[in-house]
C-alpha cells in the first residue's frame, strides 16, 4: 500500500477503506509516514470531508495506538467532559470540582489549546509546581481518595492523536470536524469513564460557526 494513493484518493473526494485508515493511524505511530505526506491528507480532509464510518474508524485507529486505561478499580461512576474549544475555554476548571461534590469521580485526560484557544493544560501549568503528568497508579489514587483529576496526554495514550493534534494546529487543520470528532473521540475512549458528556460550542469564537 503507498500512501500517496491514499492522498489521491481523498483528493478525489473517494471513501477511504478501514485497512487505508489503520495504515495511516499505524505510519502516524511509528513515524513511517512523514509529516508531509500526513499535512497533505489533513488538509484533503479538510476540504473533501470524511463519512461518518470513516470518522468512528479514525477515532478507533488512534485510540488503539497506545494505551486504553482500566479505571475499575476506582469506585463509584466515573464521568469525563469535553469541551469543543472556544474562547477563554475553561469549563474543565469550574466543572470538575462540582460534579466531585455531588458524588461523581472526574478522571479528566486533557489536552493543550489549539489555534487562538488556551487549553486546561495550559492554564494549569500556570500555577508554579502543578504536575499535569501523574502516573497511572497516582492518578488513581487522586480520583478515588478526592474525586477529580486532571492529566496531560501522556506518550502511551493515543499517541497518533498527540501527533495529529500538534500537526493540525501548525497547518491550519484544526477546523474539520471529522478530524475534531475523532480527536475528541479517541482520548475520551482511551480514557476509560462510564459517561461522557460533550460541551460543543458554536458562534464567532468557536471553530464550528453554525449549530
Amino acid at each position: 500500500m503507498r500512501f500517496v494513493d491514499i492522498i489521491e484518493k481523498k483528493k478525489n473526494k473517494e471513501e477511504l477503506t478501514d485497512e487505508e485508515i489503520k495504515f495511516w493511524i499505524d505510519g502516524v505511530t511509528d513515524e513511517s509516514i512523514p509529516d508531509y505526506q500526513t499535512s497533505a491528507l489533513l488538509m484533503a480532509i479538510v476540504l473533501n470531508g470524511m463519512t461518518d464510518h470513516e470518522t468512528a474508524k479514525l477515532a478507533e485507529c488512534m485510540m488503539n495506538s497506545g494505551d486504553v486505561i482500566d479505571l475499575s478499580d476506582i469506585k463509584g461512576i466515573k464521568a469525563d467532559k469535553h469541551s469543543t474549544g472556544g474562547v477563554g475555554d475553561k469549563t474543565s476548571l469550574a466543572l470538575g470540582p462540582i460534579i466531585s461534590a455531588c458524588g461523581l469521580k472526574l478522571a479528566k485526560m486533557s489536552g493543550r489549546g489549539l489555534g487562538h484557544t488556551g487549553g486546561t493544560l495550559d492554564k494549569l501549568e500556570s500555577i508554579e509546581g502543578f504536575n499535569v503528568f501523574l502516573k497511572e497508579e497516582d492518578f488513581k489514587k487522586q480520583v478515588n481518595e478526592i474525586g477529580f483529576a486532571i492529566i496531560g496526554q501522556t506518550g502511551e495514550l493515543v499517541p497518533a492523536d498527540k501527533k495529529l493534534y500538534a500537526l493540525r494546529d501548525v497547518t491550519a487543520t484544526v477546523d474539520s470536524i471529522p478530524l475534531i470528532a475523532s480527536s475528541i473521540m479517541s482520548k475520551k475512549l482511551a480514557s476509560g469513564s462510564d459517561t461522557i458528556l460533550l460541551d460543543v460550542k458554536y458562534g464567532e469564537g468557536a471553530f464550528m460557526h453554525t449549530i
